[in-house]
C-alpha cells in the first residue's frame, strides 16, 4: 500500500532540490542534504556520506542517483519513481520555458546578471558542506590525516586530473581490505589478547 502522506513529502523534498538546484548536480547536494539530514531525517550524515561517495563513484547525474536511492528507501519502488520524477521533470518544464524567454532577451545585462549572481551562492552551499565533511572526517582521523588526505585529493584530482570516481573506488577498495585487517586483529568481547585472564 502507497502512503500517500509519506510520498507527498518525499515528491516536495525532491520537486525543492530540483527547482532551487542551480548550477547542476554538485549545487543540489546540500539541497538534498537539508531535506534529506536536516528537514525529514530519512537519515543521518554517516548515510548521507556514503551514499554522496557511492553516487559520485558511478555514472550518471548526481542528483538523479541520489533521489533514486532515497526514494526507494523512503517509500520503495513508487517512492523512487516519485522522487526522481520531482527532481527531473520540473526543472525540464522550467528549462524549456526560461530558455524561451531568455533567449528572447538574451542582450540584456539583466539577463547575464541573473545567471552570474547565483555562483556566490552555491559556492557557500558547497563550502558549508565540505566543511561539514572534514569535520566528520577529523572525528575519525584526526587532523593530520584528513589533511593530509585533502591535501592529497586536491593534487590527484587537480594536478593530475585524476578522475573523482577513480580516486573514490580506490579508497572504498583501500577501506574494504584494511577493514577487514583491523577487524580480525580486534579481540573478541570480553576477552584479553597476550595472557591469562585469572
Amino acid at each position: 500500500m502507497v502512503d500517500g502522506g509519506k510520498q507527498g513529502k518525499l515528491f516536495l523534498a525532491f520537486f525543492r532540490v530540483g527547482i532551487f538546484g542551480f548550477g547542476g548536480g554538485p549545487s543540489s547536494i546540500p539541497l538534498v542534504h537539508k531535506e534529506v539530514v536536516e528537514h525529514y531525517k530519512w537519515m543521518d550524515k554517516d548515510e548521507f556520506s556514503d551514499v554522496l561517495a557511492l553516487g559520485n563513484a558511478m555514472p550518471g547525474p548526481i542528483a538523479t542517483k541520489m533521489a533514486g536511492y532515497i526514494g526507494y528507501r523512503v517509500g520503495g519502488v513508487f517512492g523512487m519513481i516519485n522522487a526522481v520524477v520531482a527532481t527531473t521533470v520540473p526543472t525540464v518544464v522550467a528549462m524549456i520555458l526560461l530558455l524561451t524567454v531568455l533567449n528572447t532577451y538574451k542582450d540584456r545585462p539583466w539577463v547575464n546578471g541573473m545567471s552570474q549572481a547565483v555562483v556566490p551562492v552555491v559556492g557557500v552551499m558547497l563550502a558549508v558542506l565540505a566543511w561539514d565533511f572534514v569535520k566528520k572526517s577529523k572525528s575519525s582521523f584526526g587532523w593530520v590525516l584528513t589533511v593530509v588526505m585533502i591535501a592529497a585529493s586536491l593534487f590527484l584530482l587537480e594536478w593530475l586530473n585524476v578522475h573523482p570516481a577513480i580516486l573514490i573506488l580506490s579508497l572504498l577498495l583501500y577501506a574494504l581490505i584494511f577493514g577487514k585487517e583491523k577487524k580480525k586483529e580486534t579481540p573478541p568481547a570480553g576477552q584479553v589478547s597476550g595472557g591469562d585472564t585469572q
